[in-house]
């Protein structure tokens, strides 16, 4: 008697599933499915737009998407929602729904990669950073961080990448066979990348993947030149900033100047 209780209650939740499932398919008019589906755009859910127009936030690859329906419910148009202002308030729901998600996933990817960690764990900032051993910039970065770093403000991931120069791989591997690499890529930045632990045989295995993924995952990012930097504003939203940051970008992912 339980068995076939417990038997009809699962199929009355599939019943009810399947139904509620047909319901979403049935809501989405056919001009936005066939759209979608066409485009390859993922439909996420329906937004309630200024205007009264129906409308749908999508996914294009890793781009937002609205779409809105025509009052002859035949056409659907494709673009961003302005106000009066000018304000895109397509962003936000892009940001909320899309990107924000997004970003806690990569932030997840980052701290679960191979960094070059200076300064405490208990620093209540954190920040990586995407480095060439021949990337000048790179080094101007790391010496700008240094006295948050110093002062217990931020903790410094270094993620070594290998593409400017031929001998980038060689370099990058040394430090990272090192037996203490955060002291030896110290050295190397303060010595202007003159001092480099000598190799010893060729790179490891383990070395090569390390680079391999953290190019893999740099490319994921959509950087393609160093030093790329990430870090978590006030609102925990990912942050990126690709080249030498400045005076301002520098305080925003750091904080004030210890």
């Amino acid at each position: 008697m339980l068995q076939l209780l417990a038997k009809k209650k699962m199929l009355l939740l599939s019943a009810l599933l399947f139904s509620g499932l047909v319901r979403a398919e049935e809501s989405l008019p056919d001009v936005v499915k066939h759209f979608s589906e066409q485009q390859d755009i993922k439909i996420i859910k329906k937004i309630d737009a200024p205007g009264g127009a129906p409308a749908w936030l999508g996914q294009y690859q890793d781009m937002g998407v609205t779409l809105f329906l025509t009052p002859d419910g035949k056409h659907v148009v494709s673009g961003y929602l302005y106000d009066e202002k000018g304000t895109n308030l397509s962003e936000a729901f892009f940001q909320k729904e899309i990107y924000a998600p997004m970003g806690r996933e990569m932030w997840k990817k980052l701290n679960a990669a191979h960094p070059l960690k200076e300064g405490a764990e208990s620093a209540p900032r954190k920040v990586f950073v995407f480095a060439d051993p021949f990337c000048p910039y790179c080094k101007q970065f790391w010496a700008e961080a240094q006295p948050w770093v110093k002062a217990g403000k931020v903790q410094l991931n270094t993620l070594l990448v290998a593409f400017l120069n031929p001998n980038s791989g060689r370099n990058a591997s040394a430090i990272l066979n090192a037996k203490d690499p955060v002291s030896a890529w110290k050295e190397y930045e303060l010595s202007g990348g003159k001092k480099l632990p000598k190799p010893e045989g060729a790179a490891s295995r383990e070395t090569v993947e390390i680079l391999q993924n953290h190019q893999t995952l740099m490319d994921s990012l959509g950087a393609n030149a160093t030093p790329a930097i990430y870090y978590l504003n006030e609102q925990n939203e990912l942050q990126q900033v690709v080249g030498m940051p400045d005076a301002k970008q520098l305080e925003a992912m750091f904080g004030p100047k210890p």
